[in-house]
């Protein structure tokens, strides 16, 4: 068996889903499947039509050459012409919850269009059971998924906890209305001695974001970095006091399942997936009230060390819970399914 993985993702800034396809690849391989990465580093993914070409033009045409017996579509969208059987991975079903910010032909796209080539898939797998749940009700109630949680890189169990003397919260993630950043802004306002690091590539709500911190008087405690590099953002997993992830809708929730691999305090919202990562680990808040935000980032930072041991104690049963190694071997039981 020969798996054609589509890699376009990890081509430039990779965020959550081309960090999936990036482990996954490795994690197959370490398995001793066949996996062979395709991507086009010429092609900007984050151009609309760019991902379009390489969807459904180059991803089939690629796949048919590269030898391969069965593709995997890795980044929730997959090409309507194919020569291969398909295994998608859906993410998430945001497009049709909670991106009507977005650009019309781009919900059309990514939601309506590719919702009904998901029926044609040779096998579905979801991120989560929450996922799971929302493709069933939103596209086919009658779907047989396979929900198979991603691992995590397991640089985050070696990174070695430094927290600074000076408290900084750590935000990880693509600056979008989902992440819900605005909120945190809104505590900040409040606990005057905690600073807010945020890295991830910003989009147009930053400027929002900027504007209601100053309007409350907090810009110089709210630092906006952007995409920066991987040591740069594991030192800060290294000295943050916490991770804070207040995001309405998440498939998975890399940032969370990475600060407790990391041994990171966390807060999360109680919302979408992030309940299922958290478990009964993190605590959870509502993720419209500033007040709960902050009286419960405040607690955390009047009882650091407790924060700090608890977050230890839990790190170990993380990383066996986020191991790429088990969710490549789930995931090649899936293929071989498939092929058998």
């Amino acid at each position: 068996m020969i798996v054609a993985v589509d890699a376009q993702l990890t081509v430039g800034t990779a965020t959550g889903a081309g960090i999936y396809a990036r482990d996954l690849l490795a994690g197959l391989r370490a398995i001793g499947v066949d996996a062979r990465g395709l991507s086009n580093p010429t092609l900007n993914p984050w151009r609309f039509d760019r991902r379009v070409l390489w969807d459904q033009v180059q991803l089939p045409l690629a796949a048919g050459r590269s030898g391969a017996t069965l593709l995997h579509a890795t980044s929730g969208t997959m090409p309507l012409l194919r020569s291969l059987p398909t295994v998608v991975t859906v993410h998430d079903l945001a497009w049709h919850r909670v991106q009507t910010h977005t650009r019309l032909y781009a919900r059309a796209y990514f939601g309506a269009f590719q919702a009904r080539l998901y029926r044609s898939a040779a096998a579905i797998i979801t991120d989560s059971t929450f996922t799971a749940t929302e493709y069933k009700n939103l596209i086919d109630a009658n779907a047989t998924i396979d929900v198979i949680h991603p691992g995590v890189d397991a640089r985050f169990a070696t990174i070695e906890r430094r927290p600074d003397e000076t408290p900084f919260a750590l935000v990880v993630g693509t600056v979008e209305p989902r992440k819900n950043l605005g909120i945190l802004v809104e505590a900040l306002a409040a606990i005057p001695t905690l600073r807010i690091v945020s890295v991830g590539p910003p989009t147009a709500y930053a400027e929002e974001v900027k504007k209601e911190a100053a309007h409350l008087h907090v810009a110089d405690r709210l630092d906006l970095r952007g995409y920066i590099t991987q040591p740069d953002l594991d030192d800060l997993y290294a000295r943050a006091t916490c991770a804070l992830v207040p995001s309405r809708y998440e498939g998975f929730g890399y940032a969370l399942a990475e600060a407790m691999c990391a041994g990171l305090p966390a807060i999360a919202a109680a919302s979408s997936s992030l309940i299922e990562v958290a478990g009964a680990d993190v605590p959870l808040l509502p993720p419209t009230d500033a007040s709960t935000w902050t009286d419960e980032i405040r607690a955390l930072l009047n009882a650091r060390d407790a924060a700090e041991e608890r977050a230890v104690n839990l790190r170990r049963s993380a990383i066996a819970r986020f191991s790429w190694q088990a969710a490549a071997m789930r995931t090649a039981a899936v293929y071989t399914r498939i092929q058998a």
